[in-house]
């Protein structure tokens, strides 16, 4: 059985990538993740005594420990996920996004280089964003050769890693594919992001912040759906392609969170409009992007993927996991989120 090394596994859309890895039964899986505030093992406590499964504690802006870890395994491929992700943390450090998002990523490629020289049946599978796009006007949609042009530093760091894959590719003959999606949401993610941020607050009775009007919009792709990409991407998807991954979803972001309210009231059996109460504008990100929106017609028409979900029924999925995993959510809430988000929204309203 062929050795699959995925980066950033503990996180939020990587857990899912992993958990559906090991059930194909396909390959031993690696999962690399540092375990940062993100990176959370309870996400996998359901698979982790899986055969053909073993977690790996590295950090991918170490060259030597990436050496080892190649030449310790023959890996059959790389799925690269790790990443700092949060675009207001990339605002208040952006140094941080350029060490992973961009020296990680090219420390990790020049190990999959040379371990993989001479070697042909390999391939470099790199998870975007569809923000290294920048911003649409009120029509179109992003196409996977729509011109890059990145808005944050978060951005900046995704597009500058998506370059370099195709540097190697074309440099070194590295084989690779590249797919940029949109906004994720379901079950773990951290909830620092908006829907589980909104979910934990409506729960708590705390201010619900919504950026300058919540005009901008938004793709949503449910995480599971996601994952199915990936791994279809990964199987039958052609190297030196890009794959763009959208949830045809798009949402105002005040429409979300209404929506996200009028759920949670019936949740909590409260009555209805109870939690719209809580919605509180608060001084728009600098940068803030009006429009995101995915054109997915290449994976479905090459690939045959497709979003499984409707919107409401993936958002009420992911509101019943929350109710149901208060643990795992207390757990995660209880240090560093709950720090970021006193120091970063309540001193904007």
């Amino acid at each position: 059985m062929d050795d699959l090394l995925i980066t950033g596994g503990a996180g939020f859309i990587g857990s899912h990538v992993v958990r559906k890895f090991i059930k194909s039964g396909k390959y031993n899986i690696i999962n690399l993740d540092k375990l940062t505030y993100a990176g959370n093992l309870e996400n996998l406590r359901d698979v982790e005594n899986e055969s053909y499964y073993t977690f790996v504690k590295g950090d991918i802006c170490d060259i030597d420990f990436l050496q080892n870890l190649f030449s310790a395994h023959d890996f059959k491929g790389v799925i690269h996920l790790a990443a700092e992700s949060h675009v207001d943390r990339s605002i208040t450090n952006p140094m941080e996004f350029i060490q992973t998002n961009v020296v990680g990523t090219v420390n990790l490629l020049n190990a999959a280089k040379k371990s993989w020289e001479g070697k042909s049946d390999r391939r470099f599978y790199h998870v975007s964003t569809d923000e290294v796009y920048g911003s649409l006007g009120e029509k179109g949609f992003f196409l996977e050769t729509t011109p890059y042009d990145p808005k944050s530093p978060y951005s900046a760091s995704k597009a500058s890693s998506d370059h370099f894959v195709r540097a190697y590719g074309n440099t070194y003959g590295l084989p690779y594919v590249i797919s940029n999606c949109s906004n994720n949401y379901g079950p773990n993610h951290f909830p620092e992001k908006l829907i589980p941020l909104m979910i934990h607050n409506i729960r708590n009775k705390k201010p619900l912040p919504v950026y300058g009007k919540g005009e901008n919009i938004r793709d949503w792709l449910y995480v599971e759906d996601h994952a199915r990409a990936i791994e279809l991407i990964f199987e039958k998807g052609k190297n030196k392609e890009t794959y763009n991954i959208g949830g045809f979803n798009e949402w105002k972001n005040i429409d979300l969170v209404e929506l996200l309210c009028d759920i949670m009231d019936e949740k909590l059996g409260n009555n209805q409009g109870t939690s719209r109460e809580l919605i509180t504008f608060v001084k728009d990100r600098a940068g803030h992007d009006m429009r995101y929106a995915i054109d997915a017609t290449k994976i479905k028409k090459e690939l045959g993927w497709e979003p499984s979900l409707q919107f409401k029924e993936g958002l009420q999925k992911t509101v019943d996991w929350y109710f149901d995993n208060e643990e795992w959510l207390n757990d995660v809430t209880s240090g560093d989120y709950l720090k970021y988000y006193d120091e970063n929204y309540k001193n904007r309203q």
